[in-house]
């Protein structure tokens, strides 16, 4: 449609659509339930933004990324449109007066046209009263795979979209995730109740991404040598915080652009290492998994893995941040036998005892003076180091014992929020005037309040005690104090700046005994277990190209061999081309799949004028043991490769 090209170009300059976008726009702008698989870099965002622009009323986006929701945002802001959030860490007059700003501005020109929520926000009461009187065009679910207990990411807080869905019952959905296997994409539509079965998918192949894997006994030095091949920008991820400190002060003994980043970090620190490297001041960054969602970066030539994530989808997911603007790029992971060991045992680890989960759970509401029968929707920034320290327990069994409580619904924790300070007047102009007569040692404090912020009277804005303190030659300290007055005087509301894990009740708190393990906790465990050995088959396969193994993953059948990866270059050794080894590994397997055939006979057999390129192609199955011998000079197909 013309319109939604026209929109397309006003907000961001772009002329036409990428692969499906146009067609999933349609869809949910004809008022169709959707659901939008697209791999990372696919454009996304837009396959909702646009629909909603060409509608009166906002667009309600649900997504679990705080530091994404917050950019996403902002984002939009600079294109002249206006959105706005709800996040952990808001409170409940801040969230009233965002609806109060909603309603107000709902037959303007300048209407909100998005709301992005965090999930665990959609249970409680004041939103749940308020969106009933909101003009929502559609309901937008970021990470749909979120809502799956089939999937890698299962959240219990993506189940209250349901019960939104029954409030907004007229609004359709688009559902958008960049990785699903079939048992997930069937289980999302259920979960969100789609009126009826509605999938677009683009393929996830990415013929620019070259996969490989590369085994080494001495991790490092391959590392070394590969980042010696390389021109360009790329991602290292590796398994612990202390790792990516220390390889990347290896790697700038190297003279290598480097740096690292970590969730254990402050924001300024991460924030400031994230903007080296996206504005390519640093060459190289060297990170946790924390490292990467919601970065579009388009000229990432490679992504290494120097220890293996634990599934199919997070390597996926991860591996794509290469070669968004589709040149050559790769993803590459080292590996070795360790590893195979190393991804069991964290495993075991991933999954703690039930005394040692009640433990934890009941340390938490005495660190936090949570009574029992208290504190549902209290909010409370959390370090885990330091509570950690406060009651001796193990960093990574706490840290995983806390992940089945957010399982099983009892807590959730966001992490890295930067909120900053926000103020808003509470009286009117005449009552301000008033209380300036009568308290002039604050007048000038005032004044320069309204000078330097605006909308103080309609809304909370966000201000810098740090650029006010500047402004007055004030110390900072006395510009809190003076906020915290006109706060107790009832002349503004002041919300101190947030920064940190905020971790949230979302039930009162209960009898840490009354905590036991459900048959949610031992499903999601053994799905997991099944998607660890997925995993650790894809590294330690040498039959199957790469590519075709991932897209087999994610249900796609139809796929040939990319040529390309390690395992279809040690095919190429072979002197052969891809089409004719499939053409003479075809007509093989066909004659050798029933009964066993002599190898004198299978080669005169075959329909191939190149006899040595036969020779090859078997000696290779045999090597590979996709042929066996089941008796001197006969061969069988291996039905089980």
């Amino acid at each position: 449609m013309e319109l939604f090209k026209k929109i397309l170009y006003k907000y961001w300059k772009y002329t036409s659509f990428r692969e499906l976008q146009e067609e999933i726009i349609i869809s949910v702008y004809e008022g169709n339930d959707t659901l939008a698989l697209m791999p990372t870099g696919g454009g996304k965002s837009i396959t909702y933004q646009v629909p909603a622009l060409a509608k009166k009323g906002l667009c309600l986006v649900i997504s679990p990324l705080i530091a994404l929701i917050k950019d996403q945002v902002e984002s939009l802001r600079k294109k002249g449109i206006n959105a706005e959030y709800i996040i952990s860490g808001m409170n409940e007059k801040e969230i009233i007066s965002l609806f109060d700003k909603i309603d107000y501005l709902k037959d303007s020109e300048n209407e909100v046209k998005f709301l992005y929520v965090a999930p665990e926000r959609l249970k409680t009461k004041i939103f749940i009263e308020r969106i009933k009187n909101v003009n929502v065009n559609l309901i937008a679910v970021d990470e749909a795979h979120c809502i799956s207990q089939w999937g890698y990411d299962f959240r219990p807080s993506y189940l209250e979209i349901a019960k939104i869905r029954e409030i907004l019952k007229d609004v359709p959905i688009l559902a958008v995730t960049a990785s699903a296997t079939p048992d997930v994409i069937e289980d999302i539509q259920n979960k969100l109740l789609f009126k009826k079965r509605n999938v677009l998918k683009k393929t996830f192949e990415r013929k620019n991404l070259t996969y490989k894997v590369i085994y080494s006994d001495n991790k490092l030095k391959t590392l070394i040598d590969i980042l010696n091949t390389f021109n360009g920008t790329g991602i290292i991820y590796a398994r612990s915080r202390k790792k990516t400190v220390e390889i990347s002060e290896l790697l700038r003994g190297y003279g290598l652009s480097v740096g690292y980043y970590h969730a254990g970090m402050n924001i300024n620190e991460r924030n400031k290492t994230q903007e080296e490297w996206l504005t390519d001041k640093i060459k190289i960054i060297v990170a946790t998994n924390a490292f990467g969602m919601g970065i579009d970066k388009p000229n990432v030539r490679f992504v290494i893995h120097i220890d293996p994530p634990e599934c199919i989808e997070s390597y996926f997911q991860e591996a794509g941040r290469a070669g968004r603007d589709n040149l050559e790029s790769f993803a590459i992971i080292i590996t070795n036998e360790k590893d195979k060991l190393q991804l069991l045992n964290t495993f075991e680890k991933n999954y703690p005892s039930i005394n040692f989960i009640q433990k934890v759970y009941h340390a938490l509401g005495n660190y936090f003076q949570i009574p029992i029968g208290c504190g549902q929707f209290t909010e409370h920034i959390f370090d885990l180091e330091k509570f950690c320290k406060i009651f001796n327990f193990p960093l990574l069994d706490t840290h995983n014992a806390i992940k089945f409580l957010i399982l099983e619904g009892y807590i959730n924790l966001t992490d890295n929020v930067n909120l900053e300070s926000k103020i808003k007047f509470l009286v009117d102009r005449i009552q301000l005037y008033e209380y300036q007569m009568q308290h002039p040692e604050d007048d000038i404090f005032i004044k320069m309040l309204l000078r330097s912020y605006s909308g103080l009277f309609t809304e909370y804005t966000k201000i810098s005690e740090t650029t006010i303190a500047k402004t007055l030659h004030y110390p900072e300290y006395i510009v809190k104090e003076k906020l915290i007055k006109l706060k107790k005087n009832g002349v503004i509301d002041y919300i101190e700046k947030k920064e940190g894990n905020i971790l949230t009740y979302l039930n009162d708190r209960i009898d840490h005994k009354s905590i036991t393990l459900t048959n949610r906790y031992f499903f999601i465990k053994e799905r997991a277990k099944n998607r660890l050995n997925e995993m650790i088959n894809y590294l330690f396969n040498k039959n199957k190209c790469r590519s075709q193994f991932l897209l087999n993953y994610f249900g796609e059948t139809n796929t040939i061999r990319c040529g390309k990866c390690d395992v279809c270059e040690e095919r190429n050794v072979i002197n052969a081309s891809k089409l004719e080894f499939d053409i003479i590994s075809s007509q093989i397997k066909s004659l050798c799949l029933t009964e066993p055939q002599e190898l004198s006979f299978l080669i005169e057999k075959i329909n191939f004028n190149d006899k040595n390129k036969i020779i090859n192609v078997i000696q290779w199955l045999l090597d590979h043991n996709k042929l066996v011998f089941v008796k001197p000079s006969y061969v069988k197909w291996n039905s089980g490769k």
